[in-house]
């Protein structure tokens, strides 16, 4: 695979909403009875947001975040991550996998599908405390648009065969390295690659504030 550093931005044009094929803007306006918006105060206001075209029908979210941990007898558990160059950003951006849901499948059999399409890597679903096998219901940015997605947690044994040899299953137009971080070191590690001019994408730097208030009040 190429190295994502050879990617880069070549032009940038405003799109339309008809020649959009991913995503739309949407406008909340007062002259619109059934998408009104009215601040505490009755007062009615407008919003621009963007929401995705790839939701299937009849399903509530976008997809799930992945956080898939590595364990093998002995060692220190690791944090199974990924580098992906961004237009958006025009950066490479350090990222858990992720992916979005096809028509049919619970958020469950998402994971262990992308998982295996990004990394390679068999995992099992893990039950997160006693809520289930599903984080709440998250929106990347409720200010900017209506995405969401569920976490998942899935455990990745390197004892069996199946992860001894790992070979991804990438689209066309995807490029993805995989790699590891001892999940103890993850906020270091994460300030160590921005400095070297990586993007931390906000699911894997939650993760990591999240370890270090824990790790500050004495919750780890």
């Amino acid at each position: 695979m190429p190295p994502l550093a050879a990617s880069k931005i070549i032009s940038q044009e405003p799109l339309t909403t008809r020649d959009a094929k991913w995503v739309k803007l949407v406008k909340q306006v007062p002259s619109d009875p059934e998408t009104t918006y009215t601040d505490p105060n009755g007062v009615e206001r407008t919003w621009e947001s963007s929401e995705r075209c790839t939701r299937p029908e009849g399903v509530d979210f976008d997809g799930v975040g992945i956080i898939a941990v590595l364990e093998n007898p002995g060692q220190t558990p690791e944090l199974l991550l990924q580098k992906q160059y961004r237009p958006p950003i025009g950066k490479t951006c350090v990222e858990i996998p992720a992916g979005l849901i096809d028509a049919g499948e619970t958020p469950e059999e998402c994971a262990v599908r992308e998982l295996y399409e990004e990394t390679g890597y068999h995992g099992v679903v893990e039950k997160v405390g006693d809520a289930g096998e599903r984080s709440c219901l998250m929106f990347n940015d409720p200010g900017m648009c209506n995405t969401n997605l569920h976490f998942i947690h899935v455990k990745i044994d390197l004892t069996d065969e199946r992860n001894k040899n790992p070979k991804q299953h990438l689209e066309e137009n995807e490029f993805i390295e995989v790699f590891t971080v001892p999940l103890k070191d993850l906020y270091k590690e994460c300030r160590r690659m921005e400095n070297e001019g990586f993007a931390i994408d906000a699911r894997v730097g939650s993760l990591a504030e999240g370890i270090e208030v824990a790790r500050k009040w004495n919750f780890l």
